[in-house]
């Protein structure tokens, strides 16, 4: 790893900016540690949500390349980070969330820092949303849909070079303390140079056990089909440790393995998940006589 070339790169606005992110972040739990709320909710809008309860808590995405199928709670903004570092790699990457609805998810991602095979810079951006349209029930799983779109923000060489779209389906389900999360998605991109696009398939089947009340182990196997002729098909396996500091601030850290494709041996990662605050009982709270009728 070469740690001369990503300090400097930290120094670029959009580095130093995520990493002031990260940092504020961290020091926001800490303090929300210290600061345990225990008061009840009042109903939020929009409409109650048997989901909003007066705990705020995560639902990682990280640290696995699936996405679970729930979306996180309703008016709750969530942001994760992690960094990536493996030989010629390393990546610095985010990902924010927001419960816009009970079932409605809005996401934005972007790779602040990326650095392959001596080429340092910005990676792609993306946005998109996750919808819920069955929750887990008895025997029924939680199903939602994924559709992200990839904005061509990085530097050359470093991205796709063109507008990408994603659509998959995201299936989640507990068996006890067991916890699977399958993902079957099918993704667009526009060829830079050519007419047409190229396409592949995501495939990832991840698992997931406490081990104590605060500590977790996670692993999936997962891969990309080839989109073309000259990108050859790709599969890692990753196991990883997760650590719940609190119901909102979730640690991980591990590897993923490559068994296949145009990547490095091993890729080394920790990240955090945290929740950062409840908006809708946040504006609640600034605004305590709204919908109350006032005295004459």
């Amino acid at each position: 790893m070469n740690y001369r070339n990503l300090v400097y790169k930290m120094r670029t606005p959009a580095g130093l900016g995520c990493f002031l992110a990260l940092a504020v972040t961290v020091a926001y739990s800490v303090v929300a540690l210290t600061q345990d709320r225990n008061e009840t909710s009042p109903k939020l809008p929009p409409p109650a949500d048997p989901q909003v309860t007066s705990t705020i808590t995560a639902v990682p995405n990280r640290p696995t390349f699936s996405t679970t199928a729930e979306p996180v709670q309703t008016g709750v903004f969530e942001i994760e980070y992690g960094f990536e570092a493996a030989s010629g790699h390393q990546n610095l990457n985010g990902l924010f969330k927001f419960g816009l609805f009970k079932n409605l998810e809005l996401r934005f991602a972007n790779n602040a820092l990326q650095r392959d095979r001596g080429v340092a810079g910005c990676g792609d951006s993306g946005a998109g949303l996750k919808y819920r349209f069955v929750r887990e029930k008895g025997a029924w799983p939680t199903i939602s849909v994924l559709y992200a779109a990839t904005i061509p923000t990085a530097t050359s060489e470093l991205g796709a070079g063109a507008l990408g779209h994603s659509v998959g389906i995201l299936v989640s389900k507990d068996f006890g303390k067991h916890h699977l999360d399958f993902n079957e998605s099918i993704q667009w991109l526009d060829r830079p140079s050519v007419e047409g696009y190229d396409r592949d398939y995501f495939t990832a089947l991840a698992y997931a056990h406490p081990l104590t009340e605060k500590l977790g182990i996670t692993a999936e196997i997962s891969g990309f089909s080839r989109p073309n002729a000259e990108t050859p098909a790709t599969m890692t396996v990753l196991p990883a440790l997760t650590y719940n500091v609190s119901s909102r601030l979730v640690l991980d850290g591990g590897c993923y393995v490559a068994l296949h494709g145009d990547l490095p041996r091993v890729t080394f990662f920790m990240g955090i998940t945290y929740s950062v605050i409840d908006l809708y009982r946040h504006l609640r709270g600034a605004h305590p006589q709204a919908g109350k009728r006032q005295s004459p």
